[in-house]
């Protein structure tokens, strides 16, 4: 099985070549520097909207494009309801810039588990994994992908999915979240800085949808970073009124690296 593109030609460009430029472009202009992140934190709206802030977080990839070989990815589910976590059979998921193995062996070892099911609707049409890809794409060189769609799920439930797949400086955690949705630029703006400070102190228990729309991921990231005594830093913050102009009614977005 080979999960294709969904959203190609909408959130992002169906030509690989403006693909490749769009992303090179977004990577030159942010900041590569700082420690490798085990996990981050990035947006999944269109390009044009997101990308930029969510280049900061993949920029800081490049340094281990050659170490980091399977990306742990889970976003939320905007096109079915569902409990639990959701896998996939398929064995490929396609971008225009080409093909990505799924880690089969990986989605089998948590399978077992109550709340996780194979629901390919889930995977179909969802949006908030595929934008990831050609990041990654951008950014890695060899590596497979274990790609989750989370629906009514705990944190509890999603952080043992975590430290089952955490692995060792081989494996990267990605967690797709954008952040307030639909709000005037000075509300976004306000809600963000309190989303954003609840995530740089852990405080999980303070996030609700209207906070961010991949709050179950985010919840289940930042109890395993409790755990392990991890820290979570922000290094972009912005919303849609600032890359695409309309500052009547804004998402907002930020970038994240944990470590």
């Amino acid at each position: 099985m080979n999960r294709l593109p969904a959203v190609a030609g909408a959130f992002y460009p169906a030509k690989p070549a403006q693909l490749h430029a769009m992303i090179g472009h977004y990577l030159h202009d942010a900041d590569s520097g700082g420690k490798v992140p085990k996990a981050i934190i990035a947006p999944h709206a269109g390009y044009v909207y997101s990308g930029p802030i969510a280049a900061s977080a993949y920029a800081r990839l490049t340094k281990a494009h050659d170490l980091i070989t399977r990306v742990v990815l889970i976003g939320p589910s905007h096109h079915v309801a569902f409990r639990g976590l959701a896998v996939s059979r398929a064995q490929w998921f396609t971008t225009p810039l080409g093909s990505i193995p799924v880690d089969q062996a990986a989605v089998q070892s948590i399978a077992g588990l109550a709340f996780v099911a194979y629901i390919e609707e889930a995977h179909t049409y969802e949006h908030s994994l595929e934008v990831q890809l050609p990041f990654l794409q951008e950014t890695l060189d060899s590596f497979s992908i274990v790609p989750i769609v989370a629906g009514d799920a705990s944190p509890e439930q999603v952080g043992e999915v975590l430290a089952a797949l955490w692995g060792g400086d081989e494996t990267l955690i990605v967690i797709s979240s954008d952040l307030s949705h639909y709000h005037d630029y000075a509300t976004a703006c306000r809600l963000d800085r309190a989303t954003s400070s609840a995530i740089e102190t852990l405080h999980y228990e303070k996030l609700d949808y209207e906070s961010a729309c991949g709050r179950v991921p985010v919840s289940g990231l930042l109890k395993v970073a409790q755990e392990k005594s991890l820290t979570v830093k922000n290094i972009d913050l912005r919303n849609s009124g600032d890359t695409a102009g309309d500052k009547n009614k804004v998402v907002g977005y930020g970038a994240y690296v944990i470590d």
